[in-house]
C-alpha cells in the first residue's frame, strides 16, 4: 500500500501506542491531526493484530470419506504469517487443473511430523439484510458489509447498473445518529462482528452482542458471552441467525483462553441459541473462522472443519482421526465453500470445494495452482477465490491473483491477476478465509480499488474503482473516480450497482457512493459532516481495519477490537452511525 504524503511542518508530536494484551502487539498511534494536507488518511487505525506463527503437521494423500460421522480429531498446527518475496503474478488464461486423487475420496498414510505452537486470537465479522420488512415498510433482500464476501446472486454472468435497494436522497448531507463509545480496557480485545437487519443493528463489545436500534441507537437487547469474541460471521441466514467463535472465559493479561466456543445468536430475538466445542483427544478445538450457510454454520482450524445446524446446534461433520487433508475453514451466504489443504508444508495443495451445507457433499473441486499456500473466499455466488500465488504479491496484500469459478462444475473462468503495486484491497487467507476487505465481486464482475496515487492538490492522494469481467478476466473498460483528495473502497452489491466508501481528504467529511455496474458512473448517496471531532474520529474507523456497513441510507462505522486509552485525549468510538434526512 501507499503512504500519505508529509505533512506540512509543525506536526503534532504522535502520541505513545496503547498497552498490548490478548496476545496482540498495540493498536498504532492516530494519523496526523485534524486541519492541515496528509490528515486524510490513516491507515495505521485500528489495524488488525499479528496472528501467531505454528508450524503444521504434515499431510499425505486425501482422505477416503471426510464428511462421514463424526469422530475425535488429532492435532494439526498453524503455518506461519508472512509474505515475502517479489515477482509478477501469471497472466490469464489458465487451465483448470485436477484435484489431487480425485478429490476427497483417495486413502493414504497420515504422518505426523511437527508440534502445535501457541495459537493467535483472529478478527472477523461482517453482515447481511435478513428478510424482514424494515421501518420503511420494505422489504430487504440480503447484502453483505466491506470486505466480506460480496456478489449477493448476481452469479458471474449478468452485468449492468441499476435494480438496487439504495436511492440518493434529495439531501446527501448526513448527521450523526448516534455513538458508542470505545469500552474501557487496559488490554487489547476484539470486538469484532457486526450486522445489519431491518429492525436491529448488533455490534460486539467486550465480551457482549448488543444490539441497538438502527436509527436512534437505543439498546434493544444485550447477549452475555463468558469471554471476548474471535470471529464473527459475515452472514446472515433467512431466519435472522448468525454466528460467532468466542473464547470460554476472560484470559489473564496478555494471554488467550483458546477460541473454542461456537454459538449461533438470534439476531431478531436477542439470544444466544446454543454454545459447542470440538474436542482434539483432550483438548477442545481452537477454531480460526465461522461462516453461516443457509441453515449451517461452519467453523475452520488447522486442526479440521466442523459444522452445525444452525437452529439445534446438532453437529453435522467434524475432523476425523484419519484425514490427511483439513478443511481450514469456509466462505458461507447462500453457498457453502471449503478452502481445503493437503500436503505437507512445503508441498501443499489447495482445493477449493462446493459442499452441501446440510450433508457436506463436495459439489464442485477445483485444485489452486502450485506455489499457492493459502487461499481466501471473496464470494461464494459468484464463486470467486483470492491467492498470493508464488508469494508474489510482495506488499503484505496477500493477493497476487484473483480467480473466477464456476461453483457448479469447478472449472476455472478466469484468473485475474492484481499486482500489489497497481490494486489495493487486502485478503487475509492464513486463518480468515472470508477476511478479503475492499474487494467485491457481483453482477458479473470483479471491483478492485486502485493503489492511491498523487491527485491534483498538493499534498493530496486518490484512486479509483476498475472492473473485470468474471468470465474472460478482461478489464470491463473505464473507472470510477475518488475525486481529488479522497480514497474509495468498494463495500458491497446494491442490485446491478457497486456501493463503495469514499474516505475524505482533511476538512471534508466520508462518504458513500453508488457506483453503476454498467458506466461506473458515481452518484453520492451520503455525506459525513466535516467538523473536526466528526472527522477525527472517522478517520480511525476507515475500512482497511474497521466494520463498514451500509443499508437503507444509513452508514456504521465500529472498531473490530477496544484497547487502552489513548493519551492524545482524541475521542474514539466502538460505534459511529450516520443518516440523512432525505
Amino acid at each position: 500500500m501507499t503512504q500519505p504524503p508529509p505533512p506540512p511542518p509543525n506536526q503534532p508530536p504522535q502520541p505513545p501506542s496503547p498497552q498490548p494484551g490478548y496476545g496482540y502487539p498495540p493498536p498504532p498511534p492516530p494519523g496526523p491531526g485534524y486541519g492541515y494536507p496528509g490528515a486524510q488518511h490513516n491507515p495505521y487505525a485500528q489495524q488488525p493484530p499479528a496472528y501467531g506463527a505454528q508450524q503444521p503437521a504434515g499431510y499425505g494423500a486425501p482422505p477416503p470419506h471426510p464428511y462421514a460421522q463424526p469422530t475425535q480429531p488429532l492435532p494439526g498446527g498453524q503455518p506461519g504469517y508472512g509474505y515475502p518475496g517479489q515477482g509478477q503474478p501469471p497472466t490469464v488464461p489458465m487451465q483448470p487443473q485436477p484435484g489431487p486423487g480425485g478429490g476427497r475420496n483417495r486413502a493414504a498414510l497420515f504422518i505426523v511430523v511437527a508440534a502445535v505452537a501457541a495459537i493467535a486470537l483472529i478478527v472477523g465479522g461482517g453482515v447481511w439484510y435478513a428478510r424482514s420488512s424494515g421501518d420503511d415498510g420494505k422489504t430487504h433482500g440480503p447484502v453483505s458489509s466491506a470486505g466480506r464476501t460480496g456478489g449477493t446472486g448476481g452469479g458471474s454472468g449478468d452485468t449492468g447498473g441499476g435494480g438496487g435497494k439504495e436511492k440518493a436522497p434529495d439531501d446527501p448531507a448526513a448527521r450523526m445518529l448516534f455513538d458508542v463509545p470505545l469500552p474501557r480496557t487496559d488490554d487489547t480485545v476484539v470486538t469484532s462482528g457486526s450486522w445489519l437487519t431491518d429492525t436491529v443493528y448488533a455490534k460486539s463489545g467486550i465480551a457482549e452482542i448488543v444490539g441497538y436500534d438502527p436509527a436512534e441507537g437505543t439498546e434493544r437487547w444485550t447477549v452475555k458471552l463468558p469471554g471476548p469474541v474471535c470471529s464473527a460471521a459475515a452472514h446472515v441466514n433467512k431466519d435472522g441467525l448468525t454466528a460467532v467463535v468466542f473464547q470460554p472465559r476472560m484470559p489473564a493479561k496478555n494471554s488467550t483462553a483458546g477460541c473454542s466456543q461456537v454459538a449461533a445468536i438470534d439476531l431478531g430475538a436477542g439470544k444466544k441459541l446454543w454454545t459447542k466445542s470440538i474436542n482434539s483427544g483432550d483438548f477442545p478445538i481452537t477454531f480460526q473462522n465461522v461462516t453461516v450457510a443457509q441453515n449451517t454454520v461452519a467453523v475452520g482450524s488447522t486442526d479440521g472443519g466442523a459444522a452445525f445446524d444452525i437452529g439445534s446446534g446438532k453437529v453435522l461433520w467434524q475432523p476425523k482421526p484419519d484425514d490427511t487433508c483439513y478443511d481450514a475453514g469456509y466462505g458461507g451466504g447462500d453457498r457453502l465453500v471449503a478452502v481445503r489443504k493437503c500436503g505437507s508444508y512445503d508441498n501443499r495443495k489447495l482445493q477449493i470445494q462446493t459442499i452441501d451445507p446440510k450433508s457436506g457433499k463436495v459439489i464442485s473441486d477445483y485444485a489452486m495452482p502450485d506455489g499457492v499456500e493459502y487461499a481466501a473466499v471473496v464470494s461464494t455466488d459468484p464463486l470467486v477465490v483470492a491467492a498470493d500465488v508464488g508469494d508474489a504479491a510482495g506488499d503484505g496484500s496477500g493477493v497476487s491473483d484473483y480467480f473466477s469459478l464456476d461453483a457448479g462444475t469447478g472449472k476455472l473462468l478466469a484468473r485475474i491477476p492484481a499486482p500489489g503495486d497497481t490494486y489495493g484491497g487486502r485478503c487475509d487467507g492464513i486463518s480468515r478465509i472470508e477476511g478479503c476487505k475492499q474487494v467485491v465481486a457481483g453482477g458479473g464482475r470483479l471491483y478492485l480499488p486502485t493503489e492511491e496515487h498523487d491527485g491534483k492538490g498538493e499534498y493530496t492522494k486518490t484512486n479509483e474503482i476498475v472492473a473485470f469481467d468474471l468470465r474472460t478476466g478482461k478489464p470491463a473498460g473505464g473507472r470510477a473516480e475518488a475525486g481529488d483528495g479522497y480514497t474509495l473502497s468498494p463495500l458491497r452489491m446494491d442490485g446491478g450497482s457497486l456501493l463503495a466508501y469514499n474516505a475524505p481528504p482533511y476538512n471534508k467529511g466520508g462518504q458513500v457512493v453508488a457506483v453503476d455496474g454498467g458506466t461506473l458512473k458515481v452518484t453520492k448517496l451520503l455525506e459525513n459532516p466535516a467538523t473536526r471531532e466528526v472527522h477525527e474520529a472517522e478517520t480511525g474507523l476507515l475500512p482497511e481495519y474497521a466494520e463498514i456497513l451500509f443499508g437503507k441510507g444509513r452508514l456504521y462505522m465500529s472498531a473490530v477490537f477496544a484497547h487502552k486509552p489513548s493519551s492524545v485525549g482524541t475521542k474514539e468510538y466502538l460505534v459511529m452511525a450516520f443518516g440523512t434526512d432525505g
